[in-house]
């Protein structure tokens, strides 16, 4: 993606099955669970670099005895810093008490992340905020070991400002409107709620109170706690926990819009946000790794039982695109295909732009995100001349060998165009205002194109356009062709998103800075007022209500005409080869992904009212000139 963005945070959990000794008799090392667990989250890297946490709970740990860590970070390589400190824990022990070090029930009762139940977490902060304090997991802590609870996810709720006031209206008093805040302490009132009821009942039993903390133990019923707190939530999450006694749980939005995997043996338990790192991190086949449901929890009770049941009754699916669009690493076998087919779905259209003119076409692709679905462009293309040399293959009566040599030498050219200059990027971080360095932060490769050539260039999505037009075009005007193509394997992006991606400013999209440009020019000026009055009469009504009003605005055009009007505005001044736009259609998505259909950023079509809402707000703050975020 030329235009980077921020998207979903990451999560990672281990759960060890069996004693301590076990993993050091079996791995020669006590700090399997601390390996594997960094491993999870170093191959997560990608879904969020701002900062980076682990907690871990010791099981069985006698009164007295610390039995919660954790440790969080938000310097430079924070996923580092953090395997530094649990390693550290380790390495100390073993250097100051090497005998003991040997006895895995001594580490255990010692070295601080010698635990059973493991948390990660990877954060990409979309409001902004940061610093340490920010990072997830967070701690609800009490004296009361079964009310203990540590919490960390990868969501975004809508709907913040009802959640406070229903945990305002508990008698709570939440210190801010952070989403976390709201989610810690939801969770955390329904498991208050339930250890009170549980008390309560064995209390009138005549039961010791010590007795009735291990009956609270077994039968606390996560499920029915995760029910309560989360019934009122609207927004797309994965949600991991761990509960002081030793349950540990993963729950994911009933629409299933945020994605999460687990691994199970009889050894361990592993939770991830990718399906590929568990299968790296444990070297497992891609059978073995299972997808939570949307709407289910998986939940690891402290016996080690594990369960997989329906926490919230799942809706229409709509699993977020853009997890296979971009944001998902490729490594996934099914994401791999499915990005090939992205490419491949495109090969008409381009061929169409450049009048099947081969010979006078190279193909690239920028940036490196991209290059799955170019190989899909590229072996499609390669598919029509195949096609086009059987053809004359079967067509040519008195074919000469030299003929033959040159039909079957024909092959599109495809050339690695442009590079980024990635030390060149830290060296101009600090003043991004010195225009002609950051243009720099791209190389190009000279010699290969022709005054008469045109040039494809696959970009994955096209979101603000802004590296295009302030760079990428000038720079690759240098070379002298006659056109570029700039292809996007993701349709027009037109709509703000609320469930996890930072693009919650609709002024930031280049579609829809087409749009409102086509409406003024066509004489449909007076809309924008009548949509933006629309949306502050949408906002007094109940939020079930909700609709999106701001569709209205693409309405008048199609998606060409958009297309075209995008290519017009990024074309920078006095460049001289023409520029066109080609974005994917939403039919080709859907038949490349056909198992994540959650479009609502080139749609409108979003899963829930909050959505609606705030694509509404988004507008409004559009129309009155105000740089606020819509959530």
């Amino acid at each position: 993606m030329s235009d980077w963005i921020g998207h979903e945070c990451g999560i990672a959990a281990i759960r060890l099955l069996k004693p301590m000794g076990f993993y050091v008799e079996k791995y020669g090392t006590p700090m399997y669970a601390v390996n594997k667990l960094s491993l999870l989250m170093e191959k997560q890297h990608n879904r969020g670099q701002d900062g980076a946490g682990a907690a871990v709970i010791k099981l069985d740990m006698p009164p007295g005895v610390s039995y919660i860590f954790r440790t969080r970070s938000a310097d430079k390589n924070p996923i580092m810093q953090v395997r530094n400190r649990m390693v550290r824990a380790f390495a100390e022990a073993r250097e100051k008490h090497p005998e003991e070090y040997r006895d895995a029930e001594w580490v255990k009762k010692n070295v601080l992340f010698a635990g059973e139940l493991l948390l990660g977490h990877l954060r990409y902060g979309t409001h902004g905020a940061s610093g340490e304090s920010f990072c997830h997991p967070f701690l609800r802590q009490n004296n009361w070991m079964t009310r203990n609870l540590v919490v960390a996810g990868n969501f975004n709720l809508t709907n913040n400002d009802e959640l406070f006031d229903m945990l305002v209206e508990l008698g709570q008093h939440p210190r801010n409107k952070a989403d976390t805040v709201m989610v810690l302490e939801k969770i955390g009132h329904f498991l208050d709620e339930a250890n009170d009821f549980l008390f309560r009942k064995y209390r009138k039993e005549g039961l010791a109170r010590a007795e009735i903390t291990e009956r609270i133990i077994r039968e606390l019923d996560v499920y029915r706690i995760l029910k309560k707190a989360t019934r009122s939530f609207d927004g797309g999450y994965v949600m991991a926990g761990m509960i002081g006694h030793g349950d540990l749980f993963a729950l994911r939005d009933p629409i299933g819009i945020r994605p999460a995997f687990y691994y199970q043996d009889d050894e361990i338990v592993a939770i991830a946000s990718e399906r590929p790192q568990i299968q790296t991190a444990l070297n497992v086949p891609i059978g073995s790794v299972r997808e939570i449901k949307p709407g289910h929890a998986l939940v690891v009770k402290r016996s080690g039982e594990v369960l997989h049941e329906q926490v919230n009754k799942p809706q229409e699916i709509a699993q977020c695109s853009f997890e296979r669009i971009y944001f998902s690493r490729g490594t996934d076998k099914d994401i791999y295909q499915e990005r090939k087919e992205l490419g491949r779905s495109l090969v008409r259209p381009v061929l169409d732009s450049i009048d099947y003119n081969l010979e006078n076409t190279v193909f690239s692709y920028i940036p490196n995100t991209a290059e799955t679905a170019f190989f899909g462009l590229v072996e499609g293309v390669k598919d029509v001349v195949g096609e086009r040399m059987k053809y004359h293959l079967l067509q040519e009566k008195h074919l000469t060998a030299a003929r033959i040599d040159e039909l079957l030498s024909f092959q599109p050219r495809v050339e690695k165009i442009m590079t980024k200059d990635a030390k060149l990027r830290t060296f101009i971080t600090a003043d991004a205002d010195r225009e002609d360095l950051v243009a720099q932060v791209y190389d190009t490769t000279y010699g290969v194109i022709k005054p008469t050539d045109t040039l494809v260039v696959l970009d994955d999505s096209i979101v603000r356009g802004t590296t295009l037009r302030t760079s990428i075009l000038r720079i690759l005007d240098r070379l002298g062709m006659k056109k570029i193509v700039i292809v996007s394997s993701a349709p027009q992006i037109r709509y703000p998103d609320c469930y996890g991606i930072d693009m919650s400013k609709m002024k930031d999209f280049i579609a829809f800075e087409a749009a409102v440009a086509l409406a003024r020019e066509t004489g449909r000026e007076a809309m924008l007022d009548q949509i933006y009055k629309a949306c502050q009469a949408d906002e007094k009504k109940p939020r079930s209500e909700a609709k999106n009003q701001v569709v209205r605005l693409f309405e008048p055009f199609t998606a060409q005409q958009i297309s075209d009007k995008i290519a017009e505005i990024l074309t920078p001044e006095g460049m001289k080869a023409k520029v066109q736009i080609i974005y994917q259609s939403i039919g080709g998505l859907h038949e490349a992904c056909p198992g994540h259909t959650g479009d609502w950023y080139f749609t409108g079509n979003y899963p829930t009212p909050g959505g609606h809402r705030v694509v509404n707000r988004s507008f409004i703050n559009f129309m009155e000139k105000s740089d606020a975020r819509a959530y």
